[in-house]
């Protein structure tokens, strides 16, 4: 499996703990003021990573090179300020609105580089040295 898949899953079972972790602690304090950024963490976070994790590991000559990095670090670092940032908003922090709207526009953008990876075709097995 490629690296990015594992960084893809582990980064999902991360935000699928802290997902499950701030649905806990609204079902215990009986306040569901937050559940925006849960859904947030659990949809963006832990679904759609795996599902991009997956993809990559089905498709391993996609996986390669510096782009699938690069969409995992811009993905990631902005569902976790989008997250993060959403929380604080919805707890009452009006100053939250400019970070979550900037991280919610860094999000989409891994999604579009996401969206590139897919359309493009991938690399020739003809260059490859493994190549019959």
């Amino acid at each position: 499996m490629p690296n990015i898949s594992n960084l893809y899953f582990r980064t999902a079972i991360l935000f699928l703990i802290a997902g499950i972790g701030l649905g806990l602690m609204m079902s215990i304090s009986g306040e569901h003021n937050v559940i925006g950024a849960h859904a947030h963490i659990n949809l963006l976070g832990w679904v759609t990573s795996a599902l991009f994790g997956g993809y990559y590991a089905l498709n391993p000559a996609k996986a390669a090179g510096r782009l699938p990095m690069a969409q995992y670090l811009v993905y990631t670092v902005g569902v976790f300020v989008m997250s993060l940032s959403l929380y604080f908003l919805l707890l009452g922090n009006a100053a939250m609105v400019p970070i979550v709207a900037g991280s919610s526009l860094l999000t989409f953008l891994g999604v579009l580089i996401f969206a590139w990876i897919v359309w493009s075709p991938a690399p020739s097995a003809a260059r490859s040295p493994l190549a019959a």
